[in-house]
């Protein structure tokens, strides 16, 4: 790990951009191979993440000029996004991103796992919005749009421990409303839960709304691991590169 650290020093390593018209067929395979965050289904969905309005960047080794060793996928937008499926969605009007406010980066993924462990995502993304505060004068905003892939997880913990005062007394009775039951905080958002149709259930929805957004706020800033980092990895990832956690984005 020593020698490859020393390797692949961030001093050594060439940010470029990747286009859809002029960067090889080859290289935007590896894109489509290498994707791990949100999956690229097809050419076409490739070529709309490499659109005017958005931009990818990747990290190159000049000993491997051909073999992306981190990229990240940026949308340039009015406002902070908060939907992925409208931001990634191929029929959505290109915008002009001289007019752009915000940059989302909505994708981050390291393609070579045997150089797990060794930190390029920080100075990548520092690095990238470097490059977009010299080509447009009007972005202000810089913001991840980042799932909470532990947070399912934590909250099954939390209900088999049977924390107390989990929930308030209004969200208790709207959820014993909404699955019809009478009890505690456990049963009733554990059995609102295992229903694998509750986000097309509107009462259930309305139910589960305010509890599970002050959960999940409470899992993303109190929670810990055992190393004292952010339990979440994509919450420890950003918030240890200097990010403030702005919203959370119901459904």
């Amino acid at each position: 790990k020593n020698l490859l650290t020393s390797w692949f020093d961030v001093g050594f390593l060439e940010l470029r951009l990747i286009k859809w018209d002029s960067s090889p067929a080859a290289l935007l395979e590896k894109l489509i191979a290498y994707e791990a965050v949100h999956a690229i289904e097809s050419w076409d969905d490739l070529k709309n993440r490499l659109d005017s309005d958005r931009r990818c960047f990747a990290y190159f080794h000049p000993r491997m000029p051909d073999e992306p060793l981190i990229f990240v996928e940026v949308a340039l937008v009015n406002g902070i996004a908060g939907n992925m499926q409208a931001l990634l969605d191929e029929d959505a009007p290109v915008i002009d991103p001289r007019n752009a406010d915000t940059a989302i980066f909505y994708s981050i993924s390291n393609a070579q796992k045997g150089l797990a462990g060794i930190s390029f995502g920080n100075f990548l993304i520092k690095g990238v919005v470097a490059e977009l505060t010299a080509e447009f004068k009007t972005l202000k905003k810089f913001s991840t749009l980042s799932p909470i892939p532990g947070f399912r997880k934590w909250l099954d913990e939390v209900l088999s421990e049977g924390q107390a005062n989990l929930l308030k007394p209004a969200e208790r009775r709207a959820l014993n409303q909404a699955t019809g039951r009478t009890g505690g905080a456990k049963g009733g958002l554990k059995q609102a839960l295992e229903n694998d149709d509750w986000s097309s259930n509107e009462l259930l929805r309305q139910a589960l709304q305010g509890p599970l957004q002050r959960l999940a706020a409470q899992y993303l800033i109190e929670a810990k691991g055992r190393d004292g980092r952010a339990r979440d990895p994509v919450a420890h990832f950003h918030l240890s590169n200097g990010a403030i956690m702005e919203r959370l984005n119901w459904m």
